[in-house]
């Protein structure tokens, strides 16, 4: 399972939100990019980064930061944050993106968001499905639509979708453990038949309310390939040193 720290950004800060409310905002540090050095140097090679002005704006923002990442560390970073046409697209992917995640977009205009899988391929584009009570949100989960996650999934698997971002929103920041049971259904019943699954397994990725390392090795043994982590690095809950020890051993 890959290890995955989060950056979020606001007016270039690196932040943290509780649950999502711009409200809670806690700036961490000033320069995302010492952060994004900080992780490379202890062997992480993924990150995702959120653009939460983005988010808020409906269009990309903060992709300078992105671009300076990108730039300056050997890390495949994830973005999302407000991408919402194929210009943002665009944007994000020449400042160096290796992943774009997609969440708004794929509810409420799926026909550029399936343009997006098509053109750029389920390797680099990922579903994000965060959700309130099961209920997918959007607009910097400012808004809850009507669609229940796990057809949503779905849905977007039959459309060639593999990786999957799942947040539990009620999770997010509060550092009481990740949705197990959740994460347990998405995969138990988020995968199409045996056939089609050769050609696309779901790879899902956890995000929010990670607490302890050691919940780390319960969302492997669940099945995901990957897990955000964000407040418990920033608040020392998981060090630095612990995620080191765990990708040279895994």
């Amino acid at each position: 399972m890959r290890v995955i720290p989060a950056i979020d950004i606001i007016e270039g800060k690196c932040v943290r939100l509780t649950k999502g409310d711009y409200k809670t905002k806690k700036i961490y540090n000033e320069n995302p990019l010492e952060v994004a050095k900080m992780f490379e140097d202890a062997g992480i090679q993924d990150l995702h980064v959120v653009d939460l002005d983005g988010a808020k704006a409906s269009h990309i923002v903060n992709y300078k930061v992105l671009e300076q990442i990108a730039s300056k560390t050997k890390l495949n970073i994830d973005f999302g944050g407000g991408l919402k046409t194929n210009e943002d697209l665009h944007i994000a992917f020449n400042s160096g993106a290796s992943q774009i995640t997609g969440g708004s977009i794929a509810v409420k205009n799926p026909k550029i968001f399936e343009g997006w899988i098509s053109q750029y391929g389920s390797d680099r584009i990922i579903l994000g499905a965060d959700c309130n009570n099961e209920k997918i949100a959007i607009n910097g989960w400012q808004e809850e639509s009507t669609k229940s996650v796990i057809p949503f999934i779905e849905r977007y698997q039959e459309k060639g979708i593999a990786y999957v971002i799942c947040t539990d929103i009620a999770k997010d920041g509060m550092l009481e453990g990740p949705s197990f049971e959740l994460y347990r259904r998405i995969l138990n019943t988020g995968n199409l038949s045996n056939k089609e699954q050769t050609n696309r397994p779901l790879k899902l990725i956890a995000s929010g309310g990670i607490s302890s390392f050691d919940e780390l090795p319960k969302l492997a043994e669940l099945g995901c390939e990957g897990v955000i982590i964000g407040k418990a690095i920033y608040e020392n809950r998981i060090s630095l040193k612990q995620l080191e020890n765990y990708i040279i051993n895994k």
